[in-house]
């Protein structure tokens, strides 16, 4: 059986991701430089915290996933992100085990990795991210 490597990160949808910057900034936190997605309609930043990461998400359409997040849900947390070695064979692996993939075939992600999500109705309402870097 597959197993995750480590948790990457933990997705936090804003509004302008500026000033979520510099809010996490004032914190004490370092920030990394900003990226747009386009595949993913967001603009993202990580914040590294210990062993793991804040990716701050804002969106750039009102189309973006996470556009439609903050206007039901507000701002906050969206997701946890775990890495793994292998997407293709994860996937393979929570097909088989019957979980609900948001997608089949991994999309480009940030910083150029692999990234597909598990939907959040098969595992307990916690959208999951399965993430290889390349």
């Amino acid at each position: 059986m597959l197993v995750f490597e480590k948790v990457d990160h933990i997705g936090i949808a804003v509004r302008n991701l500026d000033l979520a910057m510099n809010l996490y900034k004032l914190m004490g936190c370092k920030i990394g430089k900003s990226e747009e997605v386009p595949e993913m309609g967001v603009r993202v930043a990580f914040v590294p915290i210990g062993e793991t990461r804040l990716e701050l998400l804002e969106p750039i359409s009102q189309e973006s996933v996470i556009a439609r997040f903050i206007e039901k849900r507000g701002e906050g947390v969206h997701h946890l992100c775990f890495l793994v070695k292998d997407i293709h064979a994860m996937i393979k692996q929570f097909k088989k085990n019957n979980f609900q993939l948001i997608y089949e075939e991994p999309k480009i992600g940030s910083e150029n990795s692999l990234v597909t999500f598990v939907h959040p109705k098969s595992t307990c309402g916690v959208l999951i991210e399965l993430r290889q870097a390349c």
